[in-house]
């Protein structure tokens, strides 16, 4: 929710977007795809381990550094790591799930440690009071999310502030998240606070069911080789939503906007809010934007309210489209 949490000038190529998704892949430790599965769900790899609670094998590797290699299953549990480094690997991507309990009435997973990574998990029907239940809820440190799938919860990613910090999603898929019913604002399928850097690559944005796709007051911001597809989203707002301005680059995406919205105004928004970081040189390119069958009006396909020179190349855009407009 809102109350929550505060390039080149020539075209990026697809080769720059796979370089980016292959940090994240690369930051999963080889060693957990090789552990053998204990007689427990939750194994620490370094030790082999099992445990029948994450939280027990989380606070086994405290503050140091270790892998969780985490079984095929259906999981009602939920954790919180405090300390360290900590890598959440599933020994079969998509085949564990985390459902239906959020921990301090947050998340599945609650992140105040070093670092975290997470593959191969599912997270869905994470629902809380003040509308903000996720999937992970990261509160400081860097967070590296790969081939994970976040659904039907009222927020798949949410930070907290962390200037140092580093976000990157690769590979992930985001369907029927987000909420306006709180009185605080809305919730969003990703929403970061002021991060050093977020990155999502090569990930999927669908269904939405209100507030924005991806939300980041992160002081530089890359989105490469997406697809955001909302043409079965429900009261939606913006696409990419950049309230507090950022640099970086949004290139080689395609983006659809879908007939019911809240806001149909722009599918990229920069510094609608604040101005608390340069927008200058930001980069749009090589997207392919349009709206669903069906469905005519017209929009911005970035709206400006920076007041910086922002990088807009070419971009294949569909009839009633604006390529810019500056408020």
């Amino acid at each position: 929710m809102d109350t929550f949490a505060r390039a080149t000038l020539t075209r990026p190529s697809l080769m720059l977007a796979g370089a980016l998704a292959a940090l994240a892949v690369a930051a999963i430790p080889l060693a957990a795809l090789f552990a053998k599965e204990g007689p427990a769900p939750f194994t620490v790899v370094e030790t082999g381990k099992g445990y029948d609670k994450l939280q027990a094998a989380i606070d086994a590797i405290g503050g140091g550094k270790g892998t969780i290699a985490i079984a095929p299953g259906r999981y009602a549990q939920c954790a919180v790591q405090e300390a360290g480094d900590v890598s959440y690997l599933a020994t079969e991507p998509g085949s564990a799930i985390f459902e239906g309990v959020p921990c301090e009435g947050k998340a599945a997973l609650v992140l105040r440690g070093r670092s975290a990574e997470v593959s191969g998990l599912i997270f869905q029907g994470i629902h809380v009071p003040d509308f903000n239940g996720a999937g992970i809820r990261l509160e400081h440190g860097d967070l590296t999310v790969a081939q994970s799938w976040f659904r039907d919860s009222q927020e798949g990613i949410l930070t907290n502030d962390d200037p140092k910090g580093t976000v990157v999603v690769d590979q992930s898929t985001f369907t029927r998240l987000g909420t306006c019913e709180g009185a605080g604002g809305c919730a969003h399928s990703i929403y970061t606070g002021d991060y050093g850097q977020v990155r999502v690559t090569r990930s999927r944005f669908e269904e939405g069911r209100g507030g924005h796709y991806l939300k980041s007051r992160a002081r530089r911001v890359d989105v490469a080789s997406c697809s955001f597809d909302d043409s079965a989203g429900k009261g939606t707002n913006y696409m990419i939503d950049l309230p507090d301005g950022a640099t970086g680059q949004i290139s080689n995406n395609w983006f659809v906007q879908g007939r019911d919205k809240d806001n149909y105004s722009a599918f990229i928004a920069v510094a609608a809010e604040h101005k608390d970081h340069s927008s200058a040189g930001l980069t749009v390119v090589g997207n392919d934007a349009r709206f669903a069958p069906g469905v005519t009006r017209t929009s911005a396909f970035v709206a400006d309210w920076s007041g910086d020179k922002l990088a807009i190349g070419d971009n294949k855009l569909g009839a009633g489209l604006k390529r810019i407009e500056e408020r």
